[in-house]
C-alpha cells in the first residue's frame, strides 16, 4: 500500500478504505475509450500503475515521458453495503479532468487538477466486488487549463518541468451515516480569544445534537453540546474565558507561531438520541496575520518573513511526494537553515504537507497553477479553482497568504488591459469574500492591482565581479522611490491606474544562484563554482536585504534543484550543498531596526 496516511488530517474519520496501490492502466491516444465502452471493461487495461503516482514518474512503475492526453485507470474494491449508510469516494487530486465510473455508471465529472473532490457513489455500488474506472483528460496544448510549471514540450527546458497527467494524490473510500458532517470551517479570533466552529451537515434532520471537545496537549479544556436545528451550525467558544492573558507575548502557550506551533485538537460527534452518527477529528491554531503601516504582523507583533521558494517536485514522484517523511524532511531542512516559511510555487500542495507545516511551525504562501493564455474559459476555471482551494485549506494555521496570480502569467496584458486588471481585482475580492483572515497578493512580482502586500521579483543582483550592478541592487532595495520606480523584467511594480497604498514590501523572488554539487547539470540566474563562493554571494544578497528599512521579508529562490534548474540550496534529492549552519547564521543576522521599532504600532 502506497501513502497510507489519512489524506485529510483536518477532517479525519477513523474508518476508511485506502485505494492507493496497483491499478490497471492504459493510454487512449485515439480517444476511443468512451465509444468502445471501456468504463465497463477490465481486459482492455494492459498496463499496471502505482497510484497515486502519475505515469510520467518513476514511482508509478511506468516512467513514460511522452505525451498522452487521455488515460484510463481501473481497479475493483469490495464493501458490505448497508441500507442506512452512504459511500463517499474521495480523490485528493487528479490532473486535469476526471470522469468517474462505478460499475459502468458515470457518477462524477470533475475539472481541476490540484483540488480534492468527493463523490457519493451509494446508488452505484453493491455488496461485494465493485468496478471502479477513472478516465482522465489533460490536453497539453489547451492553454485555458491551469498548467503552472508543467512543460508542454519534451524534454522540459528553462523554468518548465516534466508534466503530470492523472491521479497524483490519494484515493480513498468512506462509509458514513446518511446524515453526517459534510464540512467544517474553523475561524480563530485571536484578539478576543474565541474560536468559531461552523459545521455543515449532509441530509439534515431534526432532533440531532453535536458534541464538541477542544483540548491542547491531551488536556481537555472545553466540552459542550448544541442542538442541531439547521443544516449549518455555528459554535462560538471562548477559549480564554475572560482571563487577562490574551496575547501571544503574555501567554505563548495558547498561540500558533513558527517558533511555538501550539495547536488545539477538536473532536466532533453527531448524535441522534444515543446513536453516534458521525465522528470527526480536526485541529486549529490561534493565529492572526495582518498588515498595517507598511508592516506585517503575526499575532499583533511585527513579524519578518524569511521564506524559501518551494516548487514541490521530487525526482521519483514529480508533483507527488514519495512519503510523509519527504514533507517532514523539506520543512525541517528549511527551518534548520533559518527560514520560517515557504512560498509553494505554482502548486496547491497536498494537505499532508500543510498538516506538517501546521505541526512543525512553518508559514505557507499558497499559490495555484496559472493558465498560459487569457480567455473567458481560463478565467472561469481559475475562479472555480480558488473556490475549491479556500474550501479545502481554510482551516490550516500555517497558511498566511493566498497568491492567485504570478508574474502576469495568464494575464500578459494586465499592465494596461482593463479587462485583465478587473480579473485580478475580481480574484482578490473573491478570495477576500471567502476568507477575511489572510493576506492576498494580486499579481506576485509586478503589475499589481489591489493587493495586501507589494511583492517584487528582482534577480538583477549582479554576478561575481559586477560591482556596478551589485550596488544598483542594494540601492533599489534601500530607497522607497527607487523601489517603486524599479522595472522588474521591464514591468512596472503597479499596473496602470494603481498605486502603492502603504502595503508592506516583500522581495518575493531573488537569488537563484546555481551551484552544481551533483552530476545534475543545468542553469541558474547567476553561477558560482565553489562552496565558499556560494556562501559569499548568498551572504552579500542577504546583507543587502537586511540593510533595507523598507522590506518586511523575502523569499529566496529556491529550496532545491529541480530537473534542469540547479539553483537550489539543496540538490534535487535533498542533499546538502553547503553546511546548514552556515546558511542559518546568515539568515539569522536580521533584527528589527530602530526605525522599524519606532514605526511599530498596536494592531487590533
Amino acid at each position: 500500500m502506497l501513502k497510507k496516511e489519512y489524506p485529510q488530517p483536518q477532517f479525519q474519520r477513523d474508518s476508511w478504505q485506502n485505494l492507493n496501490g496497483e491499478w490497471n492502466f492504459c493510454f487512449d491516444d485515439q480517444n476511443v475509450g468512451l465509444e468502445d465502452g471501456w468504463s465497463e471493461q477490465s481486459d482492455i487495461f494492459q498496463s499496471k500503475i502505482n497510484v497515486p503516482f502519475v505515469y510520467q514518474s518513476k514511482l508509478s512503475g511506468l516512467e513514460v515521458r511522452n505525451v498522452h492526453d487521455v488515460v484510463w485507470y481501473q481497479r475493483t474494491f469490495s464493501i458490505n453495503k448497508k441500507s442506512e449508510k452512504e459511500y463517499l469516494l474521495h480523490f485528493g487530486a487528479v490532473d486535469y479532468s476526471a470522469s468517474i465510473f462505478v460499475n459502468g455508471q458515470l457518477v462524477e465529472k470533475h475539472d481541476g487538477g490540484e483540488t480534492s473532490f468527493a463523490v457519493n457513489i451509494t446508488t452505484a455500488v453493491t455488496s461485494g466486488t465493485n468496478n471502479l474506472v477513472v478516465r482522465v483528460e489533460d490536453y497539453h496544448q489547451d492553454e485555458s487549463i491551469p498548467r503552472g510549471k508543467q512543460s508542454w514540450e519534451e524534454p522540459p527546458t528553462a523554468i518548465w518541468y516534466t508534466n503530470t497527467t492523472g491521479i497524483w494524490q490519494t484515493v480513498w473510500l468512506e462509509e458514513v451515516a446518511v446524515t453526517h458532517i459534510k464540512k467544517l470551517f474553523i475561524t480563530p479570533n485571536f484578539d478576543d480569544g474565541t474560536v468559531q466552529i461552523k459545521i455543515h451537515l449532509s441530509n439534515f434532520q431534526s432532533g440531532l445534537k453535536i458534541k464538541y471537545a477542544i483540548s491542547m496537549k491531551e488536556e481537555q479544556d472545553f466540552i459542550g453540546t448544541i442542538n442541531a436545528n439547521q443544516a449549518v451550525m455555528t459554535v462560538n467558544v471562548d477559549l480564554f474565558q475572560n482571563h487577562i492573558f490574551r496575547t501571544s507575548y503574555h501567554r505563548p502557550g495558547w498561540s500558533w507561531t513558527p517558533e511555538h506551533p501550539n495547536l488545539f485538537d477538536l473532536k466532533l460527534v453527531l448524535v441522534d438520541g444515543t446513536e453516534e452518527l458521525d465522528k470527526v477529528s480536526s485541529y486549529f491554531g490561534m493565529r492572526k496575520i495582518s498588515q498595517k503601516n507598511g508592516m506585517v504582523y503575526l499575532n499583533n507583533q511585527p513579524y519578518y518573513q524569511k521564506l524559501v521558494l518551494d516548487q514541490g517536485y521530487w525526482p521519483d514522484g514529480l508533483l507527488t511526494a514519495p512519503s510523509d517523511e519527504a514533507f517532514i524532511k523539506d520543512i525541517q531542512l528549511a527551518k534548520s537553515m533559518g527560514f520560517n516559511g515557504c512560498r509553494k510555487h505554482q502548486k496547491v500542495e497536498d494537505p499532508r504537507f500543510l498538516y506538517w507545516a501546521d505541526r512543525l511551525g512553518f508559514l505557507v504562501w499558497e499559490e495555484c497553477a496559472s493558465f498560459p493564455s487569457y480567455t473567458n474559459d481560463a478565467a472561469t476555471r481559475l475562479i472555480n479553482v480558488w473556490n475549491q482551494i479556500v474550501d479545502r485549506d481554510y482551516n490550516h494555521p500555517s497558511i498566511v497568504t493566498w497568491v492567485p496570480l504570478n508574474e502576469s502569467w495568464g494575464v500578459p496584458n494586465i499592465q494596461r488591459n482593463r479587462q485583465q486588471q478587473h480579473f485580478s481585482q475580481a480574484l482578490f475580492h473573491q478570495i477576500k469574500s471567502l476568507d477575511s483572515t489572510r493576506l492576498v497578493i494580486s499579481n506576485d512580482g509586478w503589475s499589481q492591482t489591489e493587493t495586501d502586500l507589494c511583492t517584487i521579483h528582482n534577480y538583477a543582483h549582479g554576478k561575481v565581479g559586477e560591482a556596478e550592478q551589485q550596488l544598483e541592487f542594494k540601492k533599489t532595495l534601500s530607497d522607497l522611490n527607487q523601489l517603486l520606480s524599479y522595472y522588474p523584467a521591464g514591468k512596472r511594480i503597479y499596473a496602470d491606474g494603481f498605486h502603492w497604498q502603504g502595503e508592506p514590501f516583500i522581495l518575493s523572488e531573488f537569488g537563484g544562484i546555481s551551484y552544481q554539487k551533483s552530476q545534475q547539470q543545468g542553469w541558474g540566474y547567476t553561477a558560482v563554482h565553489s562552496e565558499e563562493d556560494f556562501l559569499h554571494e548568498y551572504e552579500r544578497l542577504l546583507k543587502d536585504i537586511y540593510s533595507s528599512e523598507i522590506l518586511w521579508g523575502f523569499c529566496y529562490t529556491q529550496l532545491t534543484d529541480v530537473e534542469q534548474e540547479i539553483n537550489g540550496l539543496l540538490t534535487y534529492d535533498r542533499q546538502l550543498k553547503v553546511p546548514l549552519e552556515r546558511i542559518r547564521a546568515i539568515n539569522n543576522q536580521y533584527h528589527l531596526s530602530t526605525i522599524q521599532i519606532n514605526n511599530q504600532c498596536e494592531v487590533k
